[in-house]
């Protein structure tokens, strides 16, 4: 929808919260030496949302641990 090329009256976006974390949370698993690569994980996630909330993502971004993964919670209540 954000590459549509017309006056929208909203701003599509997501909500970003757990998507970023998921993958981040498993790739850092608590472990010093993984900190690093948690990093990386959450600038891969961040890079494409914000590709996302543009309408420029095209898919290509590394699934890392957890990214995949469905984040639903059956009955879950707001």
């Amino acid at each position: 929808m954000n590459q549509l090329k017309t006056k929208k009256p909203w701003s599509l976006s997501f909500s970003f919260g757990r998507a970023l974390q998921q993958s981040t949370l498993k790739t850092w698993a608590g472990k010093e030496e993984n900190v690093k690569a948690a990093q990386d994980a959450l600038y891969v996630r961040c890079k494409a949302n914000s590709e996302a909330t543009l309408g420029t993502y095209k898919g290509d971004a590394k699934l890392g641990d957890g990214a995949a993964e469905s984040l639903h919670v059956k009955d879950y209540k707001y």
